[in-house]
């Protein structure tokens, strides 16, 4: 596609100079002043055809890249901090997973992380961390604060298949509903759900999804790493070099195709 530019197209300049050339000569006949002009018409038309010439040899300008999300070859530095956890707090292995209360992609997560933590139940931790993308999920945010205000009671995973389970019914009364079933005290949990500290809790994992670059949901990451097949089989690819280093050296590189 060739380049707009700021110097004039070739009929409109052109154009104003035969213009003036026709006035002058219709009132003076001035031969001389004509010929004049028209070589000063020749001279314009041979530098704007450079001035064409050397814009089509310039390289464009590359469009300015959009972020994908987390690079997938970077190992990203995850704290749990304060978020809830499954598994042994010594394990080796660490899965951080990004997720939305309203995704229906999250809640297909589920079984998934379930058959993970079931393979390794010695060597994996799980840590869930909110990222509800309230753009889309108007009822994301009220969820995530319901599952952090359980979790002031010891009540997060109650709370949080609760949620899961029922996605699609997640008005203020369901949610409060949910924390009866759950066993919560109801007091407490309505002074947590309004509380700053909820809040607050909330927007550290949302922080934290955003400066990793963090796009979507699920984004799930073993040791820091980003999880790009996400099955059973994707995550062993990960985890079980990491449990045993010295069998992934020893295993045999495949050949490139024509090496």
């Amino acid at each position: 596609m060739r380049r707009r530019s700021t110097v004039w197209h070739y009929p409109t300049l052109l154009g104003l100079v035969a213009a003036l050339a026709l006035c002058l000569v219709g009132c003076d006949q001035n031969r001389d002043a004509l010929n004049e002009l028209r070589e000063q018409q020749k001279q314009i038309l041979a530098k704007l055809t450079a001035l064409e010439k050397k814009l089509d040899r310039a390289p464009a300008r590359p469009a300015a890249a959009r972020p994908s999300g987390p690079d997938p070859t970077r190992t990203y530095t995850l704290p749990i901090g304060n978020s809830a956890t499954k598994g042994p707090a010594d394990a080796p292995i660490t899965i951080v997973e990004f997720s939305d209360y309203q995704c229906p992609y999250c809640a297909r997560s589920e079984p998934l992380i379930g058959q993970v933590l079931a393979a390794y139940p010695a060597q994996t931790r799980f840590v869930y961390k909110q990222f509800p993308l309230v753009s889309i999920h108007p009822q994301a945010m009220p969820a995530a604060l319901a599952a952090v205000a359980a979790g002031r009671q010891g009540k997060f995973w109650e709370m949080h298949d609760l949620l899961f389970a029922n996605q699609r019914a997640l008005s203020p009364e369901q949610i409060r509903e949910y924390a009866r079933k759950a066993g919560l005290d109801l007091t407490k949990f309505d002074a947590d759900l309004a509380s700053d500290e909820v809040k607050a809790a909330v927007q550290e994992d949302m922080a934290l999804a955003q400066r990793v670059g963090v796009r979507g949901t699920p984004s799930l990451f073993v040791n820091g790493r980003l999880v790009q097949v996400r099955s059973l089989d994707g995550f062993k690819q990960i985890i079980e070099p990491l449990l045993n280093p010295s069998a992934a050296a020893a295993r045999p590189r495949p050949t490139p195709p024509g090496g």
